[in-house]
């Protein structure tokens, strides 16, 4: 990345760091040394080459902040800057939204992905992305995971077709790994994990065929469905395809296994030798 290839949050938070190191009369590389980074990662950053991480974000709150809380702001909108474009608006929504109502068919949601298992299905996409560029999306996804200890606790809900869980990504272990946080995440108070059978159709009805979906109610009450179709994100907000979307949802809810039985399947599946 260059310096006119950097986002405006990248070359302001760039710029800061340079002023403030400056006032506190830092080199580089005693600023790096102060908050565990090299010269050069910090020369890095203020030229705008390489976008901050959420730690060190943190650090240089702690090291030349000021208790202006500048970076501590920062790390919001640094974070936006790392998903995808078509992802921004609903990762918005997301964060602040009081219920999230998901449906996956063929990977795990992103929500709760693993730190190897993220990197694994990013690494592994098509096009390829840089390690710099998957490094920086794997720490945008893994930060999402702050929604399930944040107080108020939003209820989240994610429903999985079982192919999901028996379809690996870099290794069985790392599927292994993403299925017993599955079982983790499954017994949190605000978490209810359903699995949608993989004979579903053999009952002569299957809801799920048309697709993934992401269902939020807001704060403010407003109800929205965010659909992905290769690479193309489409946010819904029309009452009455909401409402049309919702009750599909509500139906491959109904013809998922209970949360008891969906938790007992993943631990067997989680168990199996391969």
């Amino acid at each position: 990345m260059t310096r006119t290839e950097a986002s405006g949050t990248t070359q302001l938070v760039a710029a800061m760091t340079k002023a403030l190191r400056e006032q506190k009369e830092l080199t580089q590389e005693e600023l790096g040394k102060l908050i565990g980074y090299t010269g050069s990662a910090i020369s890095a950053l203020e030229t705008g080459v390489q976008p901050p991480s959420d730690k060190m974000l943190v650090k240089l709150e702690e090291a030349i902040g000021g208790g202006l809380g500048i970076f501590e702001k920062a790390r919001r909108l640094v974070l936006l800057d790392k998903y995808p474009a078509r992802f921004r608006g609903f990762s918005e929504l997301e964060a602040g939204a009081v219920t999230i109502s998901s449906y996956e068919t063929h990977v795990v949601d992103g929500l709760f992905q693993t730190e190897d298992y993220a990197r694994a299905l990013i690494g592994g996409g098509f096009p390829p992305v840089s390690e710099q560029k998957r490094e920086e999306l794997v720490e945008a996804r893994l930060a999402r995971r702050a929604l399930f200890t944040r107080e108020p606790a939003p209820l989240i809900e994610l429903i999985l077709e079982e192919s999901v869980l028996r379809r690996p990504f870099g290794s069985w272990e790392v599927l292994r790994g993403q299925l017993l946080s599955l079982v983790e995440d499954s017994r949190r108070d605000n978490v209810c994990l359903q699995v949608l059978p993989i004979e579903r159709g053999l009952r002569g009805t299957y809801a799920g065929a048309r697709g993934a979906m992401k269902r939020v109610v807001t704060a403010d009450h407003e109800h929205v469905v965010y659909l992905e179709i290769e690479d193309q994100g489409i946010l819904v907000s029309e009452p009455e395809e909401v409402s049309r979307l919702a009750h599909r949802y509500a139906k491959i809810r109904a013809q998922a296994l209970s949360p008891d039985d969906s938790l007992s399947l993943i631990e067997r599946l989680a168990g199996e030798k391969r």
